[in-house]
């Protein structure tokens, strides 16, 4: 019997979801699924210059795991932009931050920041 997927931490979900060449005649092409936990993990290590380590503890997944989903989603990031393709972001198993937490790996999610700015106002 197959291990189940453990759920992978994210902040918050993508604001946009899917992205199109501007030029109309690749509108109808293929377009690349990335899963949300791959998503997060290119702005995790790319965007917010995490290591792959920081990143697997923010996620609470083991390294060699963001390592592999890390390879999938430059893999599928360099298809769509050498290619031209359409990219949608959906899926993945993923666990999203309930604020509930001291720190947020990301400098803060929004739900984080609220909490800070009531706690400020409350002294």
């Amino acid at each position: 019997m197959a291990r189940p997927k453990k759920g992978r931490k994210v902040c918050s979900l993508p604001k946009t979801k899917e992205f199109a060449p501007i030029n109309s005649e690749n509108l109808f092409r293929d377009t690349i699924v990335m899963s949300v936990d791959e998503y997060e993990t290119i702005r995790l290590i790319d965007q917010q210059n995490f290591s792959q380590e920081e990143c697997s503890l923010y996620m609470k997944i083991a390294r060699t795991t963001v390592q592999q989903i890390y390879f999938n989603a430059r893999k599928k990031l360099a298809q769509v932009l050498v290619e031209g393709l359409n990219l949608k972001i959906e899926g993945g198993e993923i666990v999203l931050c309930d604020g509930k937490e001291t720190s947020c790996g990301c400098g803060g999610c929004r739900k984080h920041k609220y909490a800070l700015i009531k706690q400020r106002e409350e002294k």
